[in-house]
C-alpha cells in the first residue's frame, strides 16, 4: 500500500498556461509584445509569469502565444525555467546535480480561430487542450490533472505562493484573490482548474456568434452586422471563466497584487513597485537555456 500511496503522488502533473495570444488591445502601443514591458532592470511581466509558476509548482509551462512573437519570447526565457524550491538550497552537497529543470513550450493558436474566437480566454482553453493531447498521447503518468493558469499581464511577489504549494497542486481548485476578487470578479488573479471545468469553458465559448443569426441555415441568406458577428473574440475573462467551480476551492488571499492591463494602470504599478523592492530572480530560475539543435555539439 505504501508503493501505491507513493505512485498516487507522482502522477499529479500541474501544467502551467500562461495565455499571450488574443484580441484584447490594451494602450501601451510598443513596437514589442506587451508582456515584454519592464517592471525591473532585465526583467519584464513574461518572466514574473514563468517565476510564478515556477513557485506555484508546475512541472512544465506552456505558454500560447502566435508566430509573430514567439522568437522573441523564446530568445528571452528559453526551453527551461528553474525550480526556486531547489535553487536556494544552500546545504545541498551536489546543488548542481539536484536542481530540477522546468520545460517551457510554445502553443501557436491554429490560422481558423484567430479571427474567429481568439482571446485571452480562448488561448487558455487551447492551451491546455493542447498539453492534455500532447502529454497524454505520451505517457499515462504525464497526462495533466490540473491546469494553473497565470495572466501575464498582472503581478504579485510570487514567492508568497511557496506555503500553498501542496494545495495548488492538489486535486482541489486553487483560487487567487486579493480583496476577496479573483479572476470571476475582474481581477486577473491565477486559478487552478481541471477537465470538468475546461469543458464549462469550452461551452461558453461555443455560445459566441458565427457569421449567420443563431437559428438560420445558408440557405436563410442572412448574415449579422460585421460588428455582431464572431463575439467570442470579445468575450473577457471573468465571462469565460465564470462557470469555474469553487466548492470546496481552496481560496489564497495574496498581498501586493496588481492589474496591469492598460498604461495607466502600468504607471500606477511602476509608482508602487519602489516599496516592493522588485528585482530579477537569479539565473538559476530564469535559466534562458534551450535545447541543442540534432547533431548539435553542447557549445
Amino acid at each position: 500500500m505504501d508503493n501505491v500511496r507513493e505512485t498516487e503522488v507522482q502522477t499529479k502533473n500541474l501544467v502551467g498556461i500562461i495565455p499571450i495570444a488574443g484580441q484584447e488591445s490594451r494602450d501601451f502601443s510598443q513596437p514589442w509584445p506587451d508582456c515584454l514591458m519592464p517592471i525591473a532592470p532585465d526583467y519584464t511581466l513574461i518572466e514574473a509569469a514563468v517565476v510564478e509558476c515556477a513557485w506555484a509548482g508546475c512541472k512544465s509551462i506552456w505558454i500560447i502565444v502566435n508566430d509573430d512573437f514567439a522568437p522573441i519570447i523564446k530568445k528571452k526565457l528559453g526551453d527551461f525555467a528553474g525550480d526556486p524550491i531547489w535553487a536556494y538550497r544552500s546545504f545541498d552537497p551536489n546543488p548542481t546535480a539536484n536542481k530540477k529543470r522546468i520545460p517551457i513550450f510554445y502553443v501557436p493558436i491554429p490560422k481558423k480561430p484567430r479571427n474567429t474566437r481568439a482571446s485571452t480566454a480562448f488561448s487558455v482553453v487551447h492551451g491546455s487542450l493542447t498539453a492534455f493531447k500532447l502529454m497524454s498521447n505520451l505517457s499515462n503518468w504525464f497526462t495533466p490533472h490540473k491546469y494553473y493558469v497565470k495572466f501575464p499581464h498582472s503581478y504579485f511577489p510570487a514567492w508568497q505562493l511557496r506555503e500553498h504549494r501542496k494545495k495548488i497542486s492538489s486535486t482541489t481548485n486553487c483560487y487567487l484573490t486579493f480583496n476577496g476578487a479573483g479572476v470571476k470578479e475582474g481581477n486577473l488573479c491565477s486559478f487552478t482548474f481541471g477537465k470538468d471545468d475546461w469543458m464549462e469553458f469550452r461551452r461558453v465559448i461555443r455560445k459566441g456568434t458565427g457569421i449567420r443569426p443563431p437559428g438560420t441555415s445558408w440557405t436563410d441568406n442572412e448574415f449579422l452586422p460585421i460588428e455582431e458577428r464572431w463575439s467570442a473574440r470579445f468575450f473577457k475573462p471573468e465571462d469565460v471563466f465564470a462557470p469555474l467551480n469553487l466548492d470546496e476551492a481552496h481560496l489564497i488571499e495574496v498581498d501586493h497584487f496588481y492589474n496591469i492591463n492598460s498604461w495607466e494602470e502600468y504607471v500606477s504599478f511602476i509608482s508602487a513597485s519602489k516599496s516592493l523592492t522588485i528585482k530579477k530572480p537569479e539565473s538559476s530560475i530564469l535559466l534562458r537555456s534551450s535545447y541543442n539543435k540534432v547533431g548539435g555539439s553542447d557549445e
